[in-house]
């Protein structure tokens, strides 16, 4: 064998022990699982972006109607501003802080929301507006879709936390400052699972 061949061959062999030692340590599975949050996070975004667009249509609905509670349809209009006034960027799902911060406004929103739909029950004339149901039922569909993409985003999250505290995927994570991700919180998460009430056939609870 002469000395060219050898090279590549030892080459060879460097090069596959390095993919296995990655593999080994969960290095790609580290890049797998972080673009698998990332995605994950860009649809939670799309659907609370959906659910804000939404807003402003309901709000000139019940604008319309006279004497309607000013103080929850400004929090509403207040609660809304909040919430898209934060940049969310992807980089958001690695700043603790600033991910609190985000999911406290959706919470906020969602709250103002669930008591706008629960005072528009004690107004028949926005009980037949075809308009306003129509809205209404887009703003439940996007409550669902929130909580949906929310689930997924979560259980990426928590898929990509166990690798970086598990042994020896744990080492690799302190190698290249894979930090564990923000999630949801218990807390949180009693405060926005739950769609708004939008049902007119009774007052929300």
């Amino acid at each position: 064998m002469t000395l060219s061949s050898l090279k590549r061959s030892a080459l060879a062999l460097t090069v596959a022990a390095s993919a296995l030692s990655l593999s080994g340590c969960g290095y790609n599975d580290f890049q797998r699982l972080d673009e698998q949050v990332k995605s994950q996070w860009s649809e939670v975004l799309n659907q609370y972006q959906r659910r804000a667009d939404l807003i402003p249509n309901i709000v000139a609905t019940v604008k319309g109607e006279a004497n309607f509670e000013q103080e929850t349809l400004t929090k509403v209009i207040e609660a809304r501003s909040k919430a898209t006034s934060i940049q969310a960027t992807p980089e958001l799902v690695n700043n603790p802080e600033a991910f609190q911060k985000f999911q406290a406004a959706q919470g906020e929103l969602t709250g103002a929301l669930s008591r706008l739909m629960a005072v528009s029950e004690n107004y028949p004339n926005l009980k037949a507006n075809q308009g306003f149901q129509d809205l209404r039922v887009q703003l439940e569909g996007s409550e669902n879709r929130i909580t949906v993409a929310r689930g997924k985003y979560i259980k990426s999250v928590q898929d990509y936390n166990v690798l970086a505290r598990s042994f020896p995927s744990n080492l690799t994570a302190m190698v290249f400052s894979y930090e564990v991700k923000p999630n949801f919180t218990v807390e949180n998460e009693k405060a926005i699972s739950a769609p708004p009430a939008v049902s007119f056939d009774k007052p929300a609870k």
